[in-house]
C-alpha cells in the first residue's frame, strides 16, 4: 500500500504529458503494465498462487468485494483513469467478460509478483512484462476488429501508458548489493519501452523503485533497528533510479514524437515516512 499511495501522489507528473482534464479526455485510453501495484485482477485468470481474490482485499472497493487488486480499494491505474475522465476503474485484459466498450478506452495487462526480468518469481507462473506485451499485441488485434485499424492506431497513439515494475526484480539483488544487475534491468526496461513504441505507444510514464529499505517485508527482517528503514537497501534503490532517469532521458531523444516521463516513487514514500502527519490517517503501518 505504501508504494500504491506514493505512486498516486507521484502521478502529478501526468499533466506534463497533456493539458489538465476537460470534458473531452486528452488521452483516448489508458494501458497499464507492471506488478501488484498495477494489477487490477489479471492474476485471477491464470494458474498462480499470487492472487488477491479474498478478503480483506477489496474491503473499501465499491461493493466491498475482492477484485484481484492487492489493495483495500482502487489502485493507481484506477485513480489515473478517473482523473483523465476515461473510466472509474481499469479492467484486467484477461477478464473473459471484458466488453468491447471497456476495451476501447483501455485495459490493464499487469500481473502481480512480476517484473521486467522473465526469471523473477518464475515459480509463481505469473506474467512478466514481455508476456504482458504479448497480451498487448492480442489487444491490438481485437481493437482492430472493433474499430478498424486506422481508429485503433489513433487510440494507441493517444493512449497513456503506465509502467510500474522493478521492485520484485531487485528483491534479492538489493540485499546482495548486486549493482551489476542494474544494467540487466535497465536493458530489459529499454527493450520494453522500444517494443511499446514500435507498437504505436507515444505517451509513457515509468515509475522508479521505492525506498526498498522502508518496505515492511524488509524492515521486519531486521528487528534490531527499532523499525527504521534499511539505509543500504535505500541506497541501492536510489542508485538504480538515477540510472533509470538517465536511460529515459536518452530514450526520449531516440524515439521521435514520444513523451516519456519518470515518476519519482522514492521521494514520495520517504516524505510519508518522514512526515506522516501531512497525509492524515494513513491506512498502513510505517
Amino acid at each position: 500500500m505504501i508504494v500504491l499511495m506514493s505512486t498516486c501522489n507521484a502521478s502529478r507528473e501526468v499533466p506534463s504529458l497533456s493539458p489538465s482534464p476537460s470534458p473531452s479526455p486528452k488521452f483516448l485510453a489508458i494501458l497499464v503494465f507492471g506488478d501488484s501495484t498495477m494489477d487490477t485482477g489479471n492474476n485471477d485468470y491464470i494458474q498462480t498462487i499470487a492472487k488477491a481474490n479474498f478478503m480483506p482485499y477489496g474491503i473499501d472497493y465499491p461493493g466491498k468485494i475482492p477484485t484481484g487488486r492487492f489493495s483495500n480499494g482502487r489502485l493507481i491505474p484506477d485513480f489515473l483513469a478517473s482523473y483523465l475522465r476515461l473510466k472509474e476503474a481499469v479492467p484486467p485484459f484477461l477478464d473473459p467478460e471484458l466488453s468491447d466498450n471497456e476495451l476501447v478506452t483501455g485495459v490493464n495487462f499487469a500481473s502481480a509478483a512480476s517484473g521486467f526480468d522473465e526469471s523473477t518469481n518464475l515459480e509463481y507462473n505469473i506474467l512478466p512484462i514481455s508476456k504482458q506485451i504479448d497480451n498487448f499485441r492480442n489487444y491490438i488485434a481485437r481493437l482492430n476488429k472493433i474499430v478498424g485499424e486506422e481508429k485503433a492506431r489513433t487510440i494507441i497513439n493517444n493512449a497513456l501508458v503506465v509502467i510500474g515494475a522493478g521492485t520484485n526484480d531487485v528483491s534479492g539483488k538489493a540485499e546482495e548489493n548486486d549493482i551489476k544487475y542494474h544494467d540487466v534491468l535497465l536493458n530489459k526496461t529499454q527493450t520494453c519501452i522500444k517494443e511499446l513504441y514500435d507498437l504505436g505507444c507515444r505517451y509513457m510514464i515509468i515509475s522508479g523503485l521505492p525506498p526498498l529499505g522502508c518496505l515492511p517485508s524488509r524492515r521486519s527482517q531486521k528487528l534490531d533497528i527499532d523499525g527504521k528503514c534499511l539505509e543500504d537497501l535505500n541506497a541501492y534503490a536510489l542508485s538504480y533510479n538515477q540510472k533509470l532517469i538517465k536511460l529515459l532521458s536518452e530514450m526520449q531523444a531516440m524515439v521521435a514524437g514520444s513523451k516519456i516521463r519518470y515518476v519519482d516513487v522514492y521521494q514520495q514514500v520517504m516524505d510519508m515516512v518522514n512526515n506522516p502527519q501531512r497525509y492524515g490517517n494513513l491506512a498502513f503501518i510505517l
